[in-house]
């Protein structure tokens, strides 16, 4: 019985004992393993693109990325030779481009997507118009919630409207112009909340 004992004593100290050698401390707290973090959908982009020529300048749109805008980084084509009257009709088209392009694969990835159709298209004030006013080929009327925030959110806050007013005068080919804006609650939920207008003030 003693030698029984002594043997069982001394199987219950080597595997002390060979974690001790091991470096290992015993614990007798449970140690739980969890998988790997997956990708994070929606990464924030603080960094602006590198033009790849002078006629080139970074610009910043909004895609739907979790239910929710999210501002990715992009660039337009700027001409050097662009004057003044002609910058916010030129940066407009060129935000509009690339809120209807199809995201590119690390985006799609990342979750990103946008609503605005391929091809639609804006001009600048019409005569009687507004001189910050936008004309989009589809009446504001026909496209989606979030077609719309991505655009208005986008133009709101660039430098085609004045100074990034937050505000933006836009309308369809014919008929008035009404007077967008892009509060949270648009950013937050752009695909079941309808953006905020008023009716424009015809130009003086």
């Amino acid at each position: 019985m003693r030698a029984r004992g002594a043997r069982a004593l001394l199987l219950g100290v080597i595997p002390a004992v060979v974690l001790a050698g091991c470096g290992i401390r015993a614990t007798e707290v449970p140690v739980y393993f969890t998988p790997a973090p997956s990708r994070m959908p929606c990464p924030s982009l603080t960094s602006s693109p590198q033009p790849r020529d002078a006629t080139r300048v970074p610009v910043r749109v909004y895609l739907l990325c979790d239910g929710q805008l999210t501002l990715v980084q992009r660039t337009v084509e700027l001409p050097a030779d662009t004057d003044e009257a002609r910058r916010r009709s030129v940066v407009a088209r060129g935000l509009l481009d690339e809120l209807a392009r199809h995201p590119s694969p690390g985006e799609l990835e990342d979750g990103y997507r946008t609503l605005v159709p391929f091809g639609t298209g804006v001009k600048g004030a019409r005569p009687g118009d507004p001189a910050d006013s936008f004309r989009l080929s589809v009446p504001p009327e026909r496209m989606r919630s979030g077609a719309m925030a991505q655009i208005v959110c986008t133009f709101a806050e660039s430098t085609a409207t004045q100074g990034g007013s937050g505000k933006v005068t836009l309308g369809g080919p014919e008929g008035d112009l009404s007077r967008y804006e892009c509060p949270p609650e648009v950013r937050n939920n752009p695909t079941a909340t309808p953006v905020p207008s008023a009716t424009a003030a015809p130009a003086q």
